[in-house]
C-alpha cells in the first residue's frame, strides 16, 4: 500500500485538493457524513482524499475531481470513521497480529491499541519487539503499549521474564509504542511501589498514555491512591458506580465487551441515566477469541451492543473513534472523517446495526461485502518463539492427587468460584470427602480439580486446587498453555488420568488447548508461538476453537465462553481467588493462602 506520509509532508497537496487546484485520489459522493466532532449526521456530503488522508469534507467535491480521480457513489449511505479498539490483547484471539487484523478488518476495525503482555510473560522484550515490528507493517493502525506488569504480581507468581522501568524507558523510543500497558499491580501503585511508579514516570516523561487496571470493587483510599499514581484509563469496572468513580477522577472509563466480559450494559447507564459526559467513555474489547472475531464481529459488535443499551448511534460511534483517538493523543491523526486525518472510513447501510458495505484504510479499499480485498504482509516469528513448553517429563495421575492435611474423613477446602461473563471469581469454601488420604472432587456438586503446571523452567512443579462453576458432569479434562498472565499450564478436570493425558499432549505439541474424555482427545488447538498463538488463518483457528467449545459442552459445560474463564483463573490481580505456581492466592489481600481452611 505504500508508506503513509505525515500531515506535514502532505499538507501542501491536501490544501491544493481542497481548493480544487489538483485532483484527489478518491472522491466519495452523496453520503451521510457521521461527524463525531459535532455529533451530527450531515446529509448529501462529498469526501475527497489524497495521499491516504482526508482533504475535503463538504457539500460538493466536484472541484476536487481530476482526470485520475476515482469517484464512488455513496448512494446515501452513512460514511463514518473506521472503528478503534482502545484496549485489547492480540494473543487472546490465539492469532498473530497479521491474522488478527485480517479477521477484524471486514468488521470495520481500522485501529487497535494492543498490550502484548501475554507474549511478554513468555518471551520478554523479544516477544514485545516481535509483535511491535509485525504490527508496524500492517495496512491498518496497530499501536503497541509497552507491558507494565511482567509478572503481573511479583512474589505471587513467576513468569519467564521480568520487565521494569529500564525496559519501559527503552521501549518508549520505539516508533510504534503508544504508551504503557495496563498497570495491573494496583496494590503496588497504591502502596507507592518504586518499580511501578518508575514505569509510569518513564511513560509520562515520554509524553505517552498510561493504561490502567484497577480490578477491585473498593473505591476507598486505595482507589484514590491508584488514581493519583497516574493511570489515565481503566477497563476493569463492572458496575455503574465504577464508571462514575473513574470519570470523576479524570480517568477515561473503558467499557468492554469481549468474548466473555459483558461490562458495557451496566456501566453505560452512567451516560444514559445519569447524564455524564459521554466524551469520557471509551469502548473496547479487551479479550476476543478467534471464534467471536470470525462469527460475531469485533468493535462493530461492541458499538451495536452499546446502541442497544440506549446510546444514540453517533454517541456510541464517538466512544469507538474520536474519544479513543483523543485519549491517546492521536486526534489529529485518526478517529474522525475530517481534513488531515488518515483516510480510515466505513460505508454503512444502517447505523444501529452497522451493516458495513466497505472498509477503507488510508484511502485504500480493504474489504467489501465479499470480504478482504487487500493482500496482507507476511511476518515470520523467530525460532526462539517456539517450543516454549518446558516440563520435567510426562505427568501421571498421581501428580494431581491432593493429600489431606491429616487423617480426617472430610476437609473444608477453598474453592475458586467462576462467575459467568465476568473476570472476577468468588472465594468459596466447600466440604469435601477424603478417601485413602486423598481429597476427592465432587462432580455432583460441580466441584472439580484445577492444577497449574510450571512450564517455563521445567521444574516439574504442580499446584493443585479446586474450582466450581464449569458444570462438567463427565470424566474429562481441559488443558491450556494460555493461562493469564504468567502463562504456565492450567488443567481443569473431573478425572486425574485425563488431566495427566491432557497436560502431556500439550507438552508434545508445544502448547495449545486440548479437551480429553476417558483417555481420548476430543479437540485440540495447536498454539506453537509462545504456547499462545497460532500462525494459521483466523478461520482455521476459529473452526478448531468451535470444536473445543463443543467438546466442553459435551462434557456438561454450559457457560458462555467457558474457555475465557478457564484461561483467567491464574490471573492473580483480579479478585477474589486464583491459582499460581506459588499456590492458592487470595487477591483481596494479595497473599498466598492454604488450600484447606
Amino acid at each position: 500500500m505504500g508508506e503513509l506520509k505525515s500531515w506535514t509532508e502532505l499538507a501542501p497537496r491536501l490544501v491544493d485538493v481542497a481548493a480544487g487546484r489538483t485532483g484527489a485520489d478518491l472522491v466519495v459522493r452523496n453520503c451521510r457524513w457521521v461527524n463525531v466532532h459535532s455529533g451530527e449526521i450531515v446529509p448529501a456530503t462529498d469526501i475527497a482524499l489524497a495521499g491516504g488522508r482526508f482533504a475535503y469534507c463538504g457539500p460538493d467535491a466536484g472541484h476536487c475531481i481530476g482526470e485520475s480521480t476515482q469517484v464512488i457513489d455513496g448512494a446515501g449511505r452513512y460514511l463514518l470513521p473506521g472503528l478503534c479498539d482502545a484496549h485489547m490483547h492480540v494473543e487472546s484471539g490465539m492469532l498473530t497480529a497479521t491474522q488478527f487484523a485480517r479477521a477484524v478488518i471486514p468488521h470495520g476495525t481500522t485501529t487497535m491499541f494492543v498490550d502484548p503482555h501475554e507474549i511478554a510473560n513468555v518471551l520478554g522484550m523479544d516477544g514485545v519487539r516481535a509483535m511491535h515490528d509485525e504490527a508496524a507493517g500492517l495496512p491498518i493502525n496497530m499501536f503497541v503499549q509497552m507491558p507494565s506488569c511482567v509478572p503481573s504480581a511479583p512474589g505471587l507468581e513467576n513468569a519467564a521474564a521480568e520487565l521494569g522501568p529500564q525496559e519501559v524507558r527503552e521501549a518508549m523510543d520505539w516508533p510504534n509504542i503508544i504508551g504503557l500497558g495496563e498497570v495491573m499491580n494496583f496494590p503496588g501503585v497504591a502502596a507507592g511501589d518504586q518499580k511501578m511508579l518508575g514505569e509510569i514516570a518513564a511513560t509520562v516523561a515520554a509524553g505517552k498514555t498510561v493504561g490502567g487496571h484497577y480490578a477491585s470493587p473498593d473505591l476507598g483510599p486505595n482507589f484514590h491512591a491508584y488514581a493519583a499514581g497516574g493511570p489515565a484509563d481503566d477497563h476493569e469496572g463492572t458496575r455503574m458506580i465504577d464508571a462514575v468513580a473513574r470519570v470523576r477522577q479524570g480517568m477515561k472509563a473503558m467499557l468492554r465487551l469481549g468474548s466473555a466480559w459483558y461490562d458495557v450494559a451496566e456501566q453505560v447507564r452512567a451516560v444514559t441515566e445519569m447524564g455524564l459526559d459521554a466524551r469520557n467513555f471509551i469502548l473496547c474489547t479487551d479479550d476476543s477469541h478467534s471464534g467471536t472475531l470470525v462469527n460475531d464481529g469485533h468493535m462493530n459488535r461492541v458499538v451495536r451492543h452499546a446502541i442497544a443499551q440506549g446510546l444514540k448511534p453517533v454517541t456510541a460511534i464517538q466512544m469507538a473513534t474520536l474519544n479513543t483517538a483523543e485519549h491517546f493523543g492521536l486526534e489529529r491523526e485518526l478517529g474522525s472523517v475530517t481534513p488531515g486525518r488518515r483516510g480510515d472510513f466505513l460505508l454503512v447501510n444502517d447505523l444501529p446495526t452497522l451493516a458495513i458495505d466497505a472498509v477503507y484504510g488510508r484511502g485504500q479499499l480493504l474489504a467489501d461485502d465479499s470480504g478482504l480485498t487487500v493482500e496482507m504482509p507476511v511476518f515470520d516469528y523467530p525460532a526462539s518463539a517456539r517450543d516454549t513448553v518446558h516440563m520435567a517429563g510426562d505427568l501421571r495421575a498421581a501428580d494431581f492427587e491432593i493429600a489431606a492435611p491429616d487423617k480426617r474423613d472430610e476437609v473444608t477446602a477453598r474453592v475458586i468460584g467462576v462467575i459467568e461473563n465476568q473476570a472476577p471469581t468468588k472465594a468459596l469454601e466447600r466440604t469435601l470427602k477424603v478417601e485413602d488420604g486423598v481429597v476427592q472432587m465432587d462432580r455432583k456438586r460441580d466441584i472439580c480439580q484445577i492444577a497449574l503446571i510450571e512450564r517455563h523452567t521445567g521444574s516439574g512443579k504442580v499446584t493443585n486446587g479446586f474450582v466450581t462453576g464449569f458444570g462438567y458432569d463427565k470424566k474429562c479434562a481441559v488443558a491450556s498453555t494460555v493461562a493469564h498472565d504468567s502463562h504456565h499450564m492450567i488443567v481443569i478436570g473431573t478425572n486425574r488420568k485425563d488431566m495427566a493425558k491432557a497436560a502431556n499432549r500439550l507438552r508434545e505439541v508445544g502448547g495449545g488447548i486440548t479437551v480429553f474424555h476417558k483417555g481420548e482427545e476430543l479437540a485440540l488447538i495447536e498454539l506453537p508461538i509462545a504456547g499462545l498463538i497460532s500462525d494459521a488463518p483466523a478461520e482455521e483457528v476459529a473452526a478448531k476453537a468451535e470444536a473445543m467449545v463443543q467438546a466442553m459442552a459435551q462434557m456438561g459445560c454450559s457457560l458462555n465462553n467457558a474457555y475465557m474463564q478457564h484461561s483467567l483463573l491464574a490471573l492473580v490481580v483480579i479478585p477474589e481467588l486464583r491459582i499460581s505456581d506459588e499456590g492458592i492466592i487470595d487477591v483481596t489481600r494479595f497473599e498466598k493462602v492454604d488450600l484447606f481452611v
